[in-house]
This record gives structure tokens, sequence and C-alpha cells, in this order.
């Protein structure tokens, strides 16, 4: 049975889905002004494999992940480069995909933009309204009111008096009480706007995701996901003003990542001190940035460090090792190693256990492969195929193994022919020291009784 830590509760849940056979899992996606970096990558590598794991275990997903399209960000980012908004985030939708695409990732199966979704996010303030739990100041601002909704703090474990310490009302705020949040924002010169009962302006980004998750998946589903920096406030605001406008329950469980850490502080622009995907790619593939992520548990920090991506390189190349000197069979009987694998990912998706069970498979498969074969090449194809549900090992292991040289494979070749005819003719030393040339390029000769095969050191 599938558990699940429900940030909600505080404890691992088993997991039922609303409908038998089906999960509703919405995720808090990007803002789309920059370029993401590590910290989005685990977000989205994290449910990634989430929705890997619940289809793989027969269930009909309906991920929808959203993009915010419009927000303060977005448009000091767009100002600061004198060009549009629409330009902009039409753009860095692009490389968002981009990004998706070097990763690895599953297709979201719905990508719901705020812009698009206008009428639903004025649909839902206006309902707010209606139930008095927002009101509309005289500056045409829109606010929720938190203080009617009296399970406030649930998620996050905040009380209302503790949060009234040292909360205040900002200049140009026109809200009741310092901890109301804005619903909609009225237009100020040079932003963008739509039409709304309360006269030209936005959407706060709270009710965006309110608005679009709840369109995409109904008032009540399954899962809601995020990172750890969106308990508070983000998705407590979003609890708050959701039940309080449909009077159901929203989102039953809560999951959320932890931080990306760089030394003892959170990866963050603001901090300037993140990687962003596209950087890292120039190094690494997205299979070892996978690889390096799904080897913490999503509720841990993740410690980066260039030191701990090698370290994942080399043991993701190691695995494509085994699958190049023993071929996957055509079919294989799952085993107790499929038994313990799926344990682990029912147990709130621990991939560092299911990481051990593929340890121990790849010491099997070594061990068996001169004295069983057969037996060692069904076991690679289970291994593969375990690997497959985290989104891993399903390149070609030559290719693989070959990637990142300087050298062309022409060249390479070709001193392995000179290394073979020197060894004919008995001149070692030569032999030798085209060995160590190749060696020093990074790549590594395996002698056999079929020849001579390379791969990258």
């Amino acid at each position: 049975m599938l558990r699940i830590h429900n940030s909600l509760t505080g404890r691992k849940d088993a997991f039922t889905p609303r409908v038998q056979g089906e999960v509703g899992l919405y995720v808090c996606g990007v803002t789309v002004y920059d370029y993401c970096h590590l910290g989005h990558a685990r977000f989205l590598l994290v449910f990634d494999s989430v929705v890997r794991h619940l289809e793989a275990s027969g269930l009909r997903v309906n991920y929808v992940r959203n993009i915010t399209d419009v927000d303060d960000k977005i448009i000091k980012r767009a100002q600061e480069n004198d060009e549009a908004t629409e330009q902009l985030t039409e753009r860095f939708v692009d490389e968002f995909h981009a990004d998706c695409t070097a990763l690895g990732l599953r297709e979201a199966d719905q990508e719901p933009r705020a812009t698009v979704h206008m009428p639903q996010i004025i649909d839902m303030v206006q309902r707010l309204i209606a139930n008095g739990h927002a009101y509309a100041a005289a500056n045409g601002d829109v606010y929720f009111s938190v203080s009617s909704y009296d399970n406030y703090g649930a998620l996050s474990g905040k009380r209302l008096d503790e949060l009234r310490i040292g909360a205040r009302i900002a200049p140009g705020e026109a809200k009741r009480d310092a901890l109301d949040f804005v619903l909609w924002k009225a237009a100020k010169p040079g932003e963008p706007a739509w039409s709304s009962p309360w006269g030209e302006g936005r959407p706060g980004w709270h009710i965006e995701c309110s608005a679009m998750s709840t369109h995409c998946l109904g008032d009540a589903f399954d899962i809601h996901g995020g990172g750890m920096d969106l308990k508070f406030p983000h998705h407590e605001n979003e609890i708050a003003q959701s039940v309080c406008a449909t009077g159901a329950s929203f989102a039953a469980t809560w999951m959320h990542n932890g931080f990306v850490q760089v030394g003892s502080e959170k990866m963050s622009k603001s901090l300037g001190n993140f990687s962003t995907i596209r950087d890292l790619l120039a190094d690494y593939s997205g299979e070892t940035i996978r690889h390096f992520i799904l080897g913490t548990h999503y509720r841990s920090p993740l410690v980066y460090t260039r030191e701990a991506l090698d370290v994942a390189e080399q043991g993701l190349l190691r695995w494509y090792t085994v699958l190049d000197a023993v071929k996957p069979g055509a079919s294989y009987q799952a085993s107790d190693y499929t038994a313990r694998f799926v344990a682990a990912m029912d147990d709130d998706f621990n991939t560092p256990q299911a990481y051990a069970v593929l340890h121990e498979m790849v010491k099997a498969i070594n061990t068996g492969k001169t004295a069983e074969p057969q037996a060692a090449a069904a076991l690679a194809a289970e291994f593969k195929a375990l690997a497959g549900r985290l989104g891993l090992l399903q390149a070609d292991p030559d290719s693989v193994l070959k990637a990142g040289v300087a050298l062309s494979e022409a060249d390479i070749d070709a001193r392995i022919a000179a290394r073979t005819q020197a060894k004919a003719d008995k001149d070692y030393a030569l032999a030798d020291q085209i060995r160590d040339e190749l060696s020093a390029a990074g790549i590594q000769l395996e002698d056999g009784p079929a020849g001579t095969t390379w791969r990258r050191a």
C-alpha cells in the first residue's frame, strides 16, 4: 500500500484516490522571467518520479503543472529589459520546456497559464466576496479576510496571534487587517491589466493557483505538491481561499520537497548562490542531474556541490557499464528485487532505498555474468526496467559510455589499430605510449578475446 507523508497531517498516510484508479495531481510550476535553477530541477524531477511510480502502479494520473506568466517579478524584469511582458514570458516558457526535455521529464497532462484563466480567477474572487470572505477596497484592490477562515494555519502550523506579531499594513495597501492578502491588484501605469468588476487590474499570485487547480481537477482532488518554500504563505493561502470559495475540501494530500542547499544556505536567486539548469547541462547530462537529485529522499535537504554531481555521474556510468557488459534479456520474471523496489517507492517515494535495491542487483549481475549468463541477462532486464521507473538507464549504454570525449571516434579507432599493430610487432613501448595518451584524453581501453574496446574513463 502506498503511503505518503502528508504535510497537512504531519504523518505518513495511506493513499487512497478519490476516484478508484485515477489520481489528480497539481504541482506549483515556474514563474517565467528567468532561467530555471537546480532548485526548480529538484521539484520537477521529484514529481516526475512520483507520477512515474503512480503510473507504474496502474493508476491513471492527471498531472497538472502550472506556469505563472504574470506577477511582480515578471513585470519588473520586462521593464528592466524594456520589452513586453508577453515577449519575456514566451521566451522563458520556451527555455523552460528545453530544460524539461533535457532532464527527460514526462510532459504534464495540463499546463495552465495564469493569463489564460482570468475568467476563472475573477469568478473565484467574486464567490469569495459573495461568501463574506473577501472585500473590495476603495483603491480597486480586493483582499481575502484571513480572520474569516477558522482553519487558517492548519498546513503550516502557524497561529494567527503569532502571525500578528510584527505584521503591518504597508503604504499603499488598503486592507482592513495586516494579515489579509491580495486577490486582485488595481492596475498601475505601464503594467498589464485585465477588466474586472473592480476595475482594470491583475490577480494576486495565490488566487491564480486556486483557480487553475480547481478548474483543471475539480474543487477537491488528490495531491497538491511543490517546494517547501511554498508551504507558507502560498499553499496556506491557497487552502483558505479555495475552501472558502467552493465549500469543498480542496487537496487531500500535500507534498513538499526539501530545499537545495549550497553550504548551509538555501539555493535561491535572491541570494545569488544558484546554478541554472542550463549551466549544469554544459558539463553534465540531464540524466546525471536526475541521478543526483533522486539519490536523496525528496523531503530531505539536498546539498549541492560539483563534487557530488561528479560522484553521481560516476555512479550512473557504473550502472551503464553493467548493462553494456551484460545485455538485458528479452524478458524476466519479477523477483524479490522488484518487490523490494516497489516497497521502497510505496514508502513515501523512498528513492534512496530504491537505489539500494538497484545497487544489490548490480552486484548480482556482475557475480553471475560468467557462471549463469542467461540468469544474469534476465536480471539485467529487470534492473533496467526498475531503473526506468525512475527515468534512468533507458539510453544506449555504448553511446553513453563513449559520450563526452574530445577525440573523434575515428581518431580513437585509428589509435587503437596502431596500438594493436604495435603489439603484433612486439613494440610494447609504443603500445603502452598509445594507451597512456588515450588515458590522458579520458579514454579507457578494455582488451578482450574479441579485440579492444573503449569507453570514457
